[in-house]
Order: C-alpha cells, then sequence, then structure tokens
C-alpha cells in the first residue's frame, strides 16, 4: 500500500534545503542537495510511519502563502 503526502520545502540562511510534512507532526529533515532532501524526506516519513500506530488523516494540499507582520 503507498501513502502520498504534500512536503514543504525551504531553503534557509545557510543554504540548507528543509522539508517538513504538515500531515506528520514532527516529521522534517534537511539537506544540502534536492536530490538528498528528497530520500531523507521518504526516508523520515516511512519512519514515522513505521513507529505511528495510527495512520495519519489524509490533508488536502490548498496552498503556500507568506504573511508579513511589523517586527
Amino acid at each position: 500500500m503507498s501513502h502520498e503526502f504534500d512536503v514543504v520545502i525551504e531553503r534557509d540562511s545557510e543554504g540548507y534545503y528543509v522539508a517538513s510534512v504538515p500531515a506528520l507532526p514532527g516529521c522534517h529533515t534537511q539537506a544540502r542537495s534536492l536530490d538528498e532532501l528528497s530520500e531523507r524526506i521518504r526516508e523520515a516519513i516511512e519512519l514515522y510511519l513505521e513507529v505511528e500506530s495510527e495512520r495519519p488523516e489524509p490533508l488536502d494540499f490548498v496552498g503556500i502563502q507568506r504573511v508579513t507582520v511589523p517586527s
């Protein structure tokens, strides 16, 4: 059985790519390249699903919005 998850990818100030899975709280990883990031997030998702006894409720991806707040 296969599962599909949306992954959010960002780049930090040091140039690392950071991936997180909104449907799986705490499931995230980082890497120097997008290829390496793809492998690592797939492994992180597999490990998350092995450890969690409850299957996550699927979320429908709607979009991403950037919000600016005063500092």
